[in-house]
Order: C-alpha cells, then sequence, then structure tokens
C-alpha cells in the first residue's frame, strides 16, 4: 500500500444478523483494512457489533470509533473490550473519546459534565487498561481521538493511534463545525510537540472523513457543496478541508496524498455512505 496507508469505514446501520455480517464481509472484499462502529445511543452497540464483524471476515480489524468514556465505569469498559478482543482473535481497536454530544448523555440519563471532567474520566479510563494488563504489549491497540488540547495531548502520550476530528465542538454538546485546513495544521503541531516531549516515536494518525463524493465536475460540486453550508466556507476553503473528500477517484486519490503530506495522515475512516464510492479510490492507492 502507498506509504503504509490504511483505509476504514465506520458502519452505523444495523437491519438484522445476516445484513450485518454481508456488509462486513463487502467491505473487507472491496480492500478497506478496518471496520469501526461508532457510540451512540441511536446507533449499534459497539462491541457485539464488532465481534459480529469479526466472525463475518477474515482479516479485517475492527474496533470501537469510539468508545465515550464518559458512558462508562472504567471497569467495565476494560471487561468488555478485554472480552471482545478475545472473540475476535485479537484484532480489536479500541477506540476512546471523551464524548461530545449532549443527546447521549441526555438519552443515558447521566449528567454532560464539562469538558475538562469528561476529559479526566478518559484519562482514569485509559489507566484502568493499563492495570488490566501485565504486559502493554498485550492491550489492545487504543485508538484515541478528539480535538481539544488536552485530548490531543493525552492522545500523543498513550495511544497507539491518534484520530484528529476534521471538526470542533460546540463546548455546550449540540453540534459540531468543520475544521479548516489552517486550524488542523495547529492541533497536528500540538501533537508533534507533545510526541518529542515524551520522546516517542511517531504514532500513526487517523481522520475521520464525514463528506465523501464521486463526481466528474469537482468545482460544480464544491459550489453546491458551499451553497448546502449556507456560504459559511467557500468552494476553495472547503476543497481543503481534512474532513471531505470531493471528486473523481483519480482527484481525491491525489487529495489523500496531499492530506498524508501535509498533516501526516496515514490511516482514513470514511462514513458507510460511502462504503463503495470510496472503494473505487482504494485500488488507486495500493
Amino acid at each position: 500500500m502507498t506509504a503504509d496507508l490504511r483505509f476504514g469505514v465506520n458502519l452505523t446501520a444495523l437491519e438484522d444478523r445476516a445484513s450485518w455480517m454481508d456488509k462486513c464481509r463487502r467491505a473487507e472484499d472491496l480492500g478497506y483494512q478496518a471496520i469501526t462502529v461508532p457510540d451512540h445511543l441511536d446507533m449499534p452497540s459497539p462491541f457485539p457489533a464488532c465481534v459480529l464483524a469479526a466472525d463475518a471476515t477474515k482479516n479485517i480489524r475492527v474496533g470501537t470509533f469510539v468508545s465515550n468514556t464518559s458512558l462508562y465505569s472504567p471497569a467495565l469498559l476494560v471487561r468488555d473490550a478485554v472480552s471482545t478482543s478475545r472473540l475476535t482473535g485479537g484484532r480489536l481497536d479500541v477506540g476512546l473519546g471523551a464524548g461530545w454530544a449532549r443527546r447521549d448523555f441526555d438519552q443515558a440519563g447521566i449528567p454532560f459534565e464539562p469538558a475538562a471532567r469528561r476529559v479526566d474520566r478518559l484519562a482514569e479510563t485509559i489507566d484502568e487498561f493499563d492495570r488490566a494488563y501485565d504486559h502493554p504489549a498485550d492491550r489492545p491497540p487504543l485508538l484515541i481521538g478528539g480535538n481539544g488540547d488536552r485530548v490531543l495531548r493525552l492522545a500523543a502520550r498513550r495511544a497507539d493511534i491518534v484520530s484528529f476530528s476534521a471538526t470542533a465542538f460546540d463546548p455546550r454538546g449540540r453540534g459540531m463545525a468543520y475544521l479548516a485546513a489552517e486550524e488542523m495544521d495547529g492541533r497536528v503541531a500540538l501533537v508533534d510537540a507533545e510526541l518529542r516531549r515524551q520522546g516517542r516515536d511517531a504514532v500513526r494518525r487517523n481522520v475521520i472523513v464525514l463528506r465523501t463524493q464521486l463526481t466528474d465536475d469537482r468545482p460544480a460540486a464544491l459550489e453546491d457543496y458551499s451553497r448546502f453550508l449556507q456560504g459559511t466556507m467557500s468552494p476553495d476553503q472547503i476543497d481543503e478541508l481534512p474532513g471531505v473528500l470531493i471528486g473523481s477517484p483519480e482527484q481525491i486519490a491525489e487529495q489523500v496524498l496531499t492530506r498524508q503530506e501535509r498533516f501526516g495522515f496515514g490511516y482514513f475512516t470514511v462514513q458507510e455512505a460511502a462504503l463503495e464510492a470510496f472503494a473505487k479510490v482504494i485500488p488507486l492507492l495500493t
């Protein structure tokens, strides 16, 4: 694979056992290396979905993307992850985040605490993972995702995979907005600085792609999306967004390489809606 690129797909729709397994097999056949499942209350429960995904496939990795550590007791989350890792034959990547969507907390009947406390809970959960394993090498790989300074510094210190959010979150937990390329430069620089302070080698860097659109008329598609965003971003700004890929398969492949060069991203996760479309890009990068 070109420059050690990895591609994953975030699956969010669970109809029944057979269709879920078929979809997971399709993802592996299309060339994806990872199937991940978000952790929102209106989506499938991630750990059993990961077990079934692994059962349906041969080699593809599975993972949570990401588990909201504020909704769990650290000990219970670690128990579920340990069991899932064993049941998937060691193919589990554990994605962890501090939680951002207030609706999840409201539905679960859990207080939506200030961001600082939610990040504390994330750190406590990582500590619990370390306590659960005598040898760090035995622990499932940890992917830590977010956008804030504390989360990214924590990821730089403790994660096997740092996942950069392509959005900035409303501190009230009620929405998000795309992160501009210049803002992502700052997020990457923060992680690089923390890695140097810790004396750590470079870690794998992930970004989640929120919109993938195949088109033969890229300028027109960028104009259309700018109008959809009510003019808050120009077509040129959208063209550089880390979380958006628009164009022909060849143009999107070039965008992937550009983002790899600029931000160091080596692992791209697309949404389920782009499962088939982005698969046309993968052969161009392998």
